[in-house]
């Protein structure tokens, strides 16, 4: 779930490419790249790949009819009785299946995409199947050197100054002089195959309102595609790219998955910490550099400076994300030079992975892997110890004791699969949000009943001196697992 959001169409931020006069550089809708087919080679490829698609749909649709002609007439000779209810069920689900995949293959092949030019596995790569290794590898080649985020930016710094100096309302700092914030987040544009889904996505969205308020942090949560080349894992990496182009007054991008919660309200990043460096990444230097996991770092929790440094290595990074022939051929690569990986399609963070292994000359002194708390923490080994933590520990440590992030790594609740069974996944994120929310509610006298209990208590007496109430409250005090 945290992989497939994405987008705040944010795009007001100005116009014009250069800093001068306050305009803000604002990226060009993305140069699709010329194919070196001509345009009848391509109108061709596109009709080859509706006429699959059409193929698909037509086997599945003949499915769809045998399963009704079995449902009404019957159609094993050895049971001439009606279907039993078992295999109305069975029926019912194989029908609901199908509808998915056809609707999965339609979402795939958008018949209003009149553009010939944008799919980039398209040209020389459409028909790779059937190259042999070489061409393949020369098509994947020229494939990924045509795919680009939007227009080359290199004097984003410099933009950047002018237009700090020409808009003083719009300063780089916060109250404390702390740098401003962006925290972003996403999640797919429709609804969840999973009702309830929806509604944990909310509470993770209000999880993230409740911190980003505590701590003067500004949020935008997006639900559109603004690459839909760049779907599933990839979607993050434009939204990005354009939210430090329309918002210079942001020091820092922080990205987080949809699926990961705050779970201590009180601490706050160590931004000091950070001086020279531009991506803070939870991870591991043994497993990155000695062992070459593909979950060395991870990416569900990562902070990006706004500076030319980030906007470089974005550049660097997306090009293996386009769905198709790239991102499927880039997914062997992946798979081939980092221990662990099953084969699958790229990923985000097993490109960054790649990327910063071949090329760490040239990014890893500006990369910080934090792991002193947990930018990232694996649900699994945090959820059941909630109540030890409260009876021994307070909020603000951010580590083990008291986990700053507690991140769902595996649980889908939108959608229709997972590497968790959902009920245990859906109660383990009712446990963490209660968690955190009791560090909230604490605030106005409340707390929930129960780590599994949405119902809350009265914890603390109303009074008629609230300012002096107010003033003994102290957010990073332990919390009983009485009161």
């Amino acid at each position: 779930m945290g992989q497939e959001g994405m987008g705040y169409n944010n795009g007001k931020g100005g116009g014009g490419g250069g800093g001068g006069g306050g305009g803000l550089p604002m990226t060009a809708p993305r140069p699709r790249g010329a194919s070196p087919l001509s345009s009848r080679t391509l109108s061709r490829s596109r009709k080859m790949s509706r006429t699959f698609n059409n193929v698909k749909i037509t086997v599945l649709c003949g499915l769809v009819t045998i399963l009704v002609l079995r449902g009404t007439i019957g159609l094993n000779l050895s049971l001439p009785n009606a279907p039993s209810d078992a295999d109305a069920l069975a029926g019912a689900k194989a029908v609901e299946d199908i509808d998915r995949i056809l609707r999965e293959i339609r979402s795939d092949s958008d018949p209003n995409d009149s553009d010939p030019a944008s799919d980039l596995a398209g040209g020389a790569a459409y028909n790779a199947t059937a190259l042999n290794a070489t061409e393949a590898a020369a098509a994947y080649a020229a494939a990924v050197g045509r795919y680009a985020l939007g227009p080359k930016i290199s004097d984003w710094d410099g933009q950047r100054r002018r237009w700090l100096r020409q808009n003083p309302g719009f300063p780089a700092t916060v109250a404390g002089g702390k740098p401003r914030i962006l925290l972003v987040t996403g999640s797919q544009p429709g609804p969840c195959d999973n009702p309830l889904g929806d509604h944990y996505l909310l509470k993770t969205t209000k999880n993230k309102i409740d911190y980003c308020r505590l701590h003067g942090i500004e949020i935008v949560h997006n639900l559109a595609h603004l690459d839909t080349e760049l779907a599933g894992y990839w979607a993050k990496l434009p939204l990005l790219r354009r939210l430090m182009l329309s918002h210079p007054e942001v020091e820092w991008i922080w990205w987080m998955d949809s699926d990961a919660l705050f779970t201590d309200m009180a601490f706050e990043l160590p931004l000091e910490r950070y001086e020279g460096r531009n991506l803070i990444i939870h991870g591991y230097q043994d497993l990155l550099f000695e062992k070459h996991s593909w979950i060395a770092l991870n990416t569900g929790s990562f902070l990006f400076r706004n500076c030319q440094w980030s906007l470089d290595l974005l550049d660097a990074w997306a090009p293996m994300g386009p769905k198709g022939f790239i991102r499927d051929e880039a997914g062997k690569i992946l798979t081939a030079n980092l221990k662990g990986r099953p084969a699958f399609e790229a990923d985000d963070q097993s490109a960054l992975i790649y990327l910063l292994l071949s090329q760490k000359e040239k990014w890893m002194d500006n990369v910080f892997i934090e792991n002193s708390f947990y930018l990232h923490g694996f649900w699994a080994g945090l959820v059941d110890k909630y109540e030890e933590m409260m009876e021994n520990h307070h909020p603000g440590l951010g580590d083990e004791r008291w986990p700053f992030v507690t991140h769902f790594v595996g649980c889908k609740p939108c959608g229709s699969y997972g590497d968790y069974p959902v009920e245990r996944c859906l109660k383990s994120m009712e446990r963490a949000f209660n968690f955190a929310d009791n560090q909230v509610l604490r605030l106005y006298g409340f707390a929930h009943k129960g780590l599994e209990s949405p119902k809350i208590k009265r914890v603390r007496n109303q009074t008629t001196k609230p300012i002096d109430e107010k003033e003994n409250l102290d957010v990073k005090a332990k919390i009983s697992t009485t009161s």
